[in-house]
């Protein structure tokens, strides 16, 4: 999308690119929280701060918080012929969903897709019409279950990367958010708000990035998708802040807190992933869970410490 087009986007009423008037109130008796995603999501950041976040201000819920990302995954089923030089075909979606919803048995979803799906080329309504397909069947797999599910858009395509495929993901939002008006679907735009920070970052310095490689954000492009995140859940205490650190500096215990919910949260994804089960080679085993349970309680006595 050229700056033209995006600045008048800018100029449209804040409700259609922001959270403005679509929150979603997790509901009382939501406990287990499972995300979904690609690498992003498997990095974790945005996760761990979530969590942190609403287990500073919400002791009392007591959430478990489940990240199942998966690198190089994707929703829509496609993959590059020579994906990661020949060595594998991107892990789809379609081969785990239902282990994982059937051995996790969450609460609430969180998906988030889009970055991979389009296979890193120009728009071709083929490519769209699959990740179409696949986020409706996303959708459809768990709430079938009568579980409830928010799907976030994906993170920013950095255009200098690639103007091409930045216009992709931008598009690929676009419908995504759509489906919050036609079908009353939740869910929440990070993409929009971190194309935003992007753009204005870059009128004082043109050499600002969130992703070396376009891609895979660092802990101030997690930190943007995190805190509208919390926004679209009606958490709006953390909208001042740049970034994570000064967020969690704020808050009583704040940094210890979010540093053990980030080794829980290092250590749980890959055990899930192992107990799962996945079909993408290169990545770590986890712990067998009942020994990794054991060490997230002690992590958890550690936080309610910290918490009193």
């Amino acid at each position: 999308m050229n700056r033209f087009i995006f600045q008048l986007l800018l100029l449209l009423p804040l409700s259609i690119y922001t959270n403005a008037q679509a929150d979603y109130k997790i509901p009382n008796n939501i406990k287990k929280i499972l995300f979904l995603g690609n690498s992003i999501t498997y990095g974790g950041h945005y996760v761990a701060y979530i969590e942190a976040f609403l287990t500073i201000q919400h002791p009392e819920r007591a959430y478990e918080f489940i990240n199942v990302g998966l690198p190089s995954e994707t929703v829509s089923g496609l993959s590059e012929p020579n994906h990661a030089r020949g060595k594998f075909p991107r892990p789809d979606l379609h081969e785990r969903l239902e282990r994982i919803l059937t051995q996790v048995k969450p609460d609430l979803v969180f998906a988030c897709y889009g970055m991979n799906d389009g296979i890193y080329l120009p728009l071709d309504e083929a490519r769209f019409q699959k990740y179409k397909d696949g986020i409706v069947w996303l959708h459809d797999e768990v709430t079938k279950r009568g579980t409830p599910i928010v799907h976030i858009t994906d993170a920013v395509y950095d255009e200098k990367k690639g103007p091409a495929y930045a216009n992709v993901l931008d598009l690929y939002s676009d419908w995504l958010i759509s489906l919050r008006y036609t079908a009353k679907w939740n869910v929440v735009n990070t993409h929009w708000p971190m194309k935003k920070a992007l753009e204005d970052k870059r009128l004082t310095d043109s050499t600002f990035i969130f992703a070396k490689d376009g891609i895979h954000p660092n802990e101030i492009g997690h930190w943007v998708i995190a805190k509208n995140i919390l926004a679209y859940l009606g958490e709006t205490k953390t909208t001042n802040f740049d970034d994570a650190k000064s967020a969690f500096a704020s808050m009583p215990s704040g940094v210890q807190i979010l540093e053990l919910v980030v080794k829980r949260q290092t250590m749980m994804k890959d055990t899930w992933l192992t107990a799962t089960g996945h079909k993408r080679p290169e990545m770590k085993i986890g712990l067998a869970l009942d020994e990794a349970n054991i060490k997230a309680t002690e992590i958890e006595v550690q936080i309610r410490r910290l918490l009193k």
